[in-house]
């Protein structure tokens, strides 16, 4: 699991409780995960676990704390690096995104476990999407270009789940700054496929998410006392 480079935004309060802990419970849900390797900033490992260390997380599953690197790539590959012998399938998941549920975890397990080197939650987008000529100027009018079939078309999530060794050799090869892992796996020339995602983990960058968050969090726990 990755703090970005937002990371104290991961640390902000949700319902009372740092979004990254959320994002580890969540994690901790699924009886499929063991080990869940938090990647920090560089220099804030220690605050990290500290934070993890003041609250409540699953015995059945062990905790890690990593320091990470500058860019998204050499983070995730610390994590990679921190894990043991035996684990073969891997999981990379946003801290931003605290409150996925646990079937889109296990959807994402299972699929890896099927066969697939690389695999996605992901949702169809709800709006028409528009390719454009970026403005020089922010704010300035863009000239649409474009319009992509929106059946095609899907809003990717985490965690993102993968075969040990195909993400290993994935950040051994890719020397590109991608936007996310499977990416690095496309380049590869190897098979990524998609799984339902699921609108509750979406994730949480603006005020107006943070607001949604707590809704559902409310609703969850008036539903089933979470």
């Amino acid at each position: 699991m990755r703090l970005g480079p937002g990371a104290p935004k991961a640390l902000r309060a949700l319902n009372g409780t740092p979004m990254l802990i959320h994002a580890v419970r969540a994690m901790a849900a699924s009886r499929a995960v063991s080990l869940v390797v938090i990647v920090a900033p560089p220099e804030g490992a220690a605050e990290v676990k500290t934070l993890l260390d003041d609250h409540a997380l699953p015995e059945r599953t062990d905790f890690l704390v990593v320091p990470g690197g500058e860019s998204r790539q050499e983070s995730v590959r610390a994590g990679l690096d921190a894990l043991p012998p035996g684990i073969d399938i891997v999981l990379v998941h946003d801290a931003a995104r605290p409150l996925v549920p646990v079937d889109t975890v296990d959807g994402v397990i299972e699929a890896v476990r099927d066969g697939a080197p690389a695999v996605v939650p992901a949702l169809p987008p709800a709006d028409t999407v528009k390719q454009v000529e970026p403005a020089a100027v922010p704010g300035e009018p863009e000239p649409v270009v474009a319009t992509p079939e929106r059946a095609r078309l899907r809003a990717v999530q985490t965690p993102q789940g993968f075969d040990r060794a195909t993400l290993v050799r994935a950040h051994e090869s890719v020397t590109d700054d991608v936007t996310d892992d499977a990416s690095m796996v496309e380049q590869l020339g190897l098979p990524v496929v998609v799984v339902p995602g699921h609108e509750e983990a979406f994730k949480v960058t603006r005020p107006l998410d943070l607001l949604l968050a707590e809704a559902v969090l409310a609703r969850r726990r008036a539903n089933d006392g979470f």
